[in-house]
């Protein structure tokens, strides 16, 4: 209430009202502290400090602050990470303002809240105790054990003792081996095959969502889930376009080397309006899938040129990249695994987009892997193989035989043979 009265009277002798500045001008932020056991009657008593990150690049890192205050009688603490810090401070911005009497300016600055929490001496002390407490009782067990213990307990004893000397040898063995390789490749060689390697998932989790009870097999891989009635109202426009090409139009897209999958659908258009603007949408979203597949790297533009909504490309950089940290800032990749999840997903738009039929051979060309991988995407994603030739080249008039998925209730169990190598006996 005091400050409102210096506020309003001011205002009553200046006549001028306080100017606003906006945080980005002052530079500086603001931290309140919230004391978890009461309110401080006297803060000129307490000895605060701010900690702050070292890595002032890495964006995960460099906001994160510590607040320690410390009294008379006890020290508390406060961070803006972690299980201990408000989660206010992420749904919504504070701002604190302060006003200068003598110009009549406020300066308004960003601010965070602190939750500060007592530390009580002692803890981290009691904890060590327990584990040296731990350890000592261990080496006097094993003490009584070499004295008066049976030829039993002796002997499992002297099995443990050496146990511990092989893993203190095989961890040694392995942080030799790992310098090695370290020395061969590199660090950044390493790192690269690491973010790999965590990419690289279950097969489960690189496939559609799946209801392997369904009756219907339309109901297995439900479109919903592959294109949300939100998303395919938002094709409608880049969908129009599909839907109106010409022949002259779509021979030029053959010439320029458009996808095979997506220029068998377009000659294939049904002439009902709301079927045919349905499969024009999916064409569109099949081909930018196919796009996708063929980049390293994507950022928020990619697509725009080609009219590509954005909550299509929030989707796929959500759903099919992978997030890296480069040069102090994080990157979308799409990885070996990702590829294979969006082919995954291009075959299940498939099977909606041809009666549960689709043509192996053509996805797998314009996705730019190999046979074998997408035989085996197939057979995980419980899909009936079956051939049927399809005409070559109109010179030769050769036969080329296309491999065709079909989805079939219920589905076909995928189950790897494994042939082993029977070995010699020895006479």
């Amino acid at each position: 209430m005091s400050y409102a009265r210096d506020y309003w009277l001011a205002e009553q002798t200046v006549k001028m009202a306080a100017t606003w500045q906006p945080c980005e001008e002052t530079g500086q932020d603001a931290f309140l502290v919230k004391f978890s056991n009461g309110y401080v009657n006297n803060a000129e008593d307490l000895n605060i400090k701010l900690f702050k990150h070292t890595d002032g690049v890495n964006p995960r890192k460099r906001n994160k602050r510590i607040v320690v205050a410390e009294s008379d009688r006890l020290a508390y603490v406060g961070s803006n990470f972690g299980a201990a810090s408000l989660h206010c401070n992420n749904m919504c911005r504070y701002f604190v303002g302060v006003l200068d009497k003598s110009t009549m300016q406020m300066k308004v600055h960003n601010a965070q809240l602190f939750a500060m929490q007592p530390v009580i001496p002692g803890e981290a002390d009691a904890a060590n105790e327990n584990t040296t407490q731990a350890e000592t009782f261990r080496e006097k067990v094993d003490a009584l054990i070499e004295a008066f213990g049976t030829t039993k307990q002796k002997r499992a004893l002297t099995s443990r003792r050496l146990n511990e000397v092989g893993n203190d040898t095989l961890q040694q063995a392995v942080a030799f081996a790992a310098n090695t390789i370290i020395n061969e490749k590199g660090v950044e060689a390493l790192q690269n095959a690491v973010a790999e390697s965590e990419a690289q998932t279950d097969i489960a989790n690189i496939l559609p969502s799946c209801n392997p009870d369904a009756d219907k097999p339309e109901d297995v891989y439900p479109f919903d889930k592959l294109l949300s009635p939100f998303e395919l109202e938002a094709l409608k426009d880049v969908g129009e376009k599909m839907a109106e090409l010409t022949p002259e139009e779509l021979k030029k897209m053959k010439d320029e080397g458009s996808p095979q999958t997506v220029l068998s659908q377009l000659e294939f258009l049904p002439k009902e309006e709301k079927a045919r603007e349905r499969l024009s949408r999916c064409t569109w979203y099949l081909s930018f899938l196919i796009k996708v597949s063929h980049q390293k790297r994507l950022n928020r533009k990619f697509g725009v040129e080609d009219g590509c909504p954005q909550i299509i490309i929030n989707k796929v950089l959500k759903n099919f990249t992978v997030e890296s940290f480069f040069n102090g800032s994080l990157r979308s990749t799409v990885s070996t695994s990702m590829r294979m999840k969006l082919a995954s997903y291009c075959l299940a738009l498939l099977l909606h987009m041809g009666d549960q039929t689709a043509d192996l051979t053509l996805l797998h060309r314009d996705l730019g892997i190999s046979d074998t991988r997408m035989l085996e995407l197939a057979k995980a994603m419980g899909l009936t193989m079956s051939r049927q030739p399809s005409c070559g080249t109109e010179s030769t008039g050769t036969q080329d035989e296309h491999r065709i998925a079909s989805l079939v209730v219920p589905l076909v169990r995928c189950v790897r043979n494994v042939e082993r190598r029977k070995r010699k006996k020895m006479r």
